[in-house]
């Protein structure tokens, strides 16, 4: 069935290609330095003498002529270079080098930018993205050059409407919306957040092929309780402690309104907001508003994916996903929404429903195991809480050892999980104790996912994990990892389980689609078409997810899916044309 779901989808790629290319001339109205200080339309020295001429750039620029190909070069000799001159330094210093040369580039000529970004993804994507994004985020006040993205604040309230119009585009596709309260797992960071907009952005348009000029960070700064942010004199955000309750929900209420009411089509994406907002923004404009969170939605459909590839992985059919004892280590909005939309999948499979799919997982917060006997339930993760009469041997707050190898479940005998999956945010918190217990699992294959951001958080390196939980595990981080040398010629996969092989396919297919709103539906068609793009062989092998090299390919295929999911449930505006039974992208 996995062929033929990748048949189905050659032949839409045959029938219906997405093209990045521009039809016609670009219109540029600016002319002289404007141009070149412009990064959507500056070339630097790319400008042949006509239109040095007809835009009025002649005596602005070196006589000699130099071609897009030669610049391209010119830069990957620097890039190059510097990677020579900085072997031996400290992994931080030569990120943030790596990143102040992209950035610099970023900043002066975007067509070039976004050219060397698609061509070498795999190297640079860990620069603008994930893991660096969270070590600038941290020195965000002092990298400040120049500003990218808007910046809407408490200070600005019963302004914003119209202050939207001051942004130059005249159509934005996509908005990539902060508040700083919870970036990574590095905590409160202010208006620092801004850089996790700005590099989601990035991948939005080397992934899914967004015309840069329509994709919009956004920094909402209502405050940061980050006593040393407000301290520091270099900070830039608002000094303040952060709002709360209704004064909070008011101010986003008022950007919402604002963009929606300038750009009716666009598709908001919420990053990395603490998580009682986190839910409580979701729930209420995702039915308003094309909206959608990333760290809710989107991390749990990466994880949901790599949960299917793990049943695949031990030869077994998918409706076994359903008997799957799944030990989430982590209760922010991250680990819930994993929870949420795993157990939905297994509801959907068995045609149960929720309560009954929930049996099998267990979620553990910092207090330990969660369940009905816990003092002051967060109303969140109440639907995930053990009932006590479920479990025989643990007790409220058991440790994660406890939950992993000790602990007696009534039709179960003992838990002994097939996955353990972390979204803690807390480093090495899968400890030799815990990874060996993970030896006694139930799987032939078990999964230990470490799924915090960034590397210094994941909750173990790939590398302890295949020495102390066995050579026979399926091993997924957020954060990249190298694969492990086990010896005898034997390779342990590392599987980097980020959002970044869905968030894009999922905003191109609701623009594409036209869909006004994102249903779960629509999010697991993204989750189900990721699952079903490894081979088989692959999937033998330990390999969950595809190569970054492929992820043009992957949002190609995401984006198909979850347009057919919107045409089929009647969301999709303005394409009654588009059909669902020629090609079935990533059905089974």
């Amino acid at each position: 069935m996995w062929k033929a779901a990748r048949f189905a989808a050659s032949s839409l790629r045959r029938s219906r290609r997405l093209s990045t290319a521009i039809p016609g001339p670009c219109i540029v109205h600016k002319r002289g330095a404007d141009i070149l200080h412009d990064p959507w339309f500056n070339k630097d020295t790319g400008f042949p003498y006509t239109e040095r001429d007809r835009l009025g750039l002649r005596g602005l620029l070196p006589p000699r002529v130099i071609s897009f190909e030669q610049q391209y070069a010119r830069f990957m000799e620097s890039y190059r270079s510097l990677e020579k001159n900085t072997q031996g330094q400290k992994n931080s210093v030569v990120s943030l080098s790596k990143w102040r040369i992209l950035n610099r580039l970023h900043d002066r000529n975007e067509t070039l930018y976004y050219r060397v970004l698609i061509d070498n993804i795999k190297d640079f994507a860990p620069i603008i993205y994930t893991p660096t994004v969270g070590l600038v985020c941290q020195n965000y006040s002092g990298l400040f050059r120049r500003p990218r993205g808007m910046y809407f604040s408490a200070k600005d309230k019963g302004e914003m409407m119209s202050m939207i119009y001051n942004w130059p585009a005249q159509e934005v596709d996509m908005i990539v919306l902060t508040d700083g309260s919870r970036i990574l797992g590095l905590g409160d960071l202010g208006v620092q957040g801004i850089g996790i907009p700005i590099g989601k952005l990035d991948m939005y348009v080397a992934a899914a092929g967004f015309n840069p000029q329509r994709v919009l960070p956004v920094m909402l700064d209502v405050g940061t309780n980050n006593q040393k942010l407000l301290e520091d004199r270099l900070y830039l955000g608002l000094r303040q402690p952060r709002l709360e309750g209704e004064e909070y929900l008011s101010i986003v209420d008022e950007f919402m309104e604002a963009v929606f009411t300038r750009w009716p089509k666009a598709i908001v994406q919420f990053e990395d907001f603490q998580m009682k907002w986190a839910f409580e923004t979701l729930h209420r404009y995702r039915k308003k508003f094309c909206m959608f969170n990333d760290d809710i939605q989107g991390t749990a459909g990466v994880a949901l994916a790599g949960l299917l590839g793990t049943v695949r992985a031990q030869g077994r059919p998918l409706s076994d996903f359903v008997k799957q004892k799944i030990v989430v280590v982590g209760a922010g909005s991250a680990g819930l929404g994993v929870l949420n939309t795993a157990i939905q999948a297994a509801a959907r499979m068995t045609g149960n429903d929720e309560t009954t799919a929930n049996k099998l997982f267990f979620l553990l917060d910092k207090d330990g195991l969660v369940t009905k006997q816990r003092n002051n339930l967060d109303p969140a993760a109440a639907p995930f809480a053990k009932d006590p009469s479920e479990i025989d041997g643990l007790r409220e707050g058991a440790s994660l050892v406890e939950v992993v190898s000790l602990a007696e479940l009534l039709e179960v005998k003992k838990i002994r999980p097939h996955v353990l999956l972390g979204l803690s945010g807390k480093g090495g918190i899968f400890n030799e104790e815990v990874l060996k217990a993970m030896r006694d699992s139930d799987s032939s294959k078990p999964a230990i996912f470490a799924m915090s951001n960034p590397t210094m958080n994941a909750e173990c390196t790939a590398a302890d994990a295949f020495k102390h939980a066995g050579d026979n595990i399926v091993f997924a981080s957020g954060s990249p990892f190298e694969n492990v040398d086990l010896g005898n010629g034997k390779i342990g996969y590392v599987n980097q389980a980020n959002n970044m092989y869905l968030f894009p396919g999922i905003g191109l297919g609701t623009l594409l689609s036209g869909a006004h709103f994102i249903s779960d539906g629509m999010l697991q068609a993204a989750a189900e078409c990721l699952a079903s793009y490894m081979t088989d062989e692959d999937i033998q092998k330990g390999i969950l997810y595809p190569s970054i090299n492929s992820i043009r390919h992957i949002t190609t295929e995401v984006g198909a899916a979850v347009v057919r999911a919107a045409v089929e449930e009647g969301l999709a505006e303005g394409h009654g044309d588009v059909g669902t039974e020629s090609s079935n992208t990533c059905q089974k």
